[in-house]
């Protein structure tokens, strides 16, 4: 089962009153709702917003009209959330600093627009040594991931986890798409340059 039918199926269940539904729900989507409203607000009041999110997810789901994905939705919920909570706080937080991007050795990889230039090769996982080290490879990602800055991991999360489209991720972090795309290119070649110092030294 595809995860859109997952979800529509959520929301049908949600819509009857099944509770299990929405803690299935929040088991799902919560980590990566709590990286957008950490890219808007940061960490200290991410977690009051997502709680308060999860509250207006429940109280309008009826009003779900599958327009977008059910992860959009939700999304420029917390969205909307945190940038109400900026505002009450009072603060002024940038939520992405784009000047002086560093040019690196595999910038070449992406193209203007954050695309591929030419795929990255497949590993040979035919051999059990070859599925341990793509295992060690897969904790290197994500380590990697927990200490990218919160705006690059909640782009690169939305993006190239969920499948978000780009408008819709600068819709709900509130940034233009170029901004997107160099958070996007830096959060991508931070990860590749781990991928090719691990395939080079074993090690992340």
């Amino acid at each position: 089962m595809s995860q859109y039918t997952e979800d529509d199926a959520l929301v049908a269940r949600l819509r009857d009153g099944d509770n299990e539904a929405f803690r299935q729900l929040i088991t799902r989507y919560n980590q990566k709702l709590t990286f957008v409203a950490r890219a808007i607000i940061g960490d200290v009041f991410a977690e009051d917003v997502v709680q308060e999110s999860w509250a207006s997810i429940y109280r309008a789901i009826h009003r779900f009209e599958g327009r977008s994905s059910l992860a959009t939705w939700m999304t420029q919920i917390v969205s909307n959330e945190a940038k109400s909570r900026l505002r009450k706080e009072k603060r002024h937080t940038s939520v992405a600093d784009i000047e002086g991007l560093e040019q690196s050795s595999t910038d070449s990889r992406f193209d203007d627009r954050g695309h591929w230039q030419a795929p990255p090769g497949r590993w040979e996982l035919s051999t059990p040594d070859r599925m341990l080290e793509e295992d060690q490879l897969r904790h290197c990602i994500e380590h990697t991931l927990t200490v990218l800055p919160d705006n690059q991991k909640a782009v690169f999360m939305l993006r190239d986890l969920e499948q978000a489209p780009l408008s819709d991720i600068a819709s709900s972090l509130g940034l233009s798409e170029a901004n997107v795309r160099v958070l996007l290119h830096r959060a991508r070649v931070k990860l590749m340059e781990v991928i090719d110092h691990y395939q080079e030294t074993g090690e992340c």
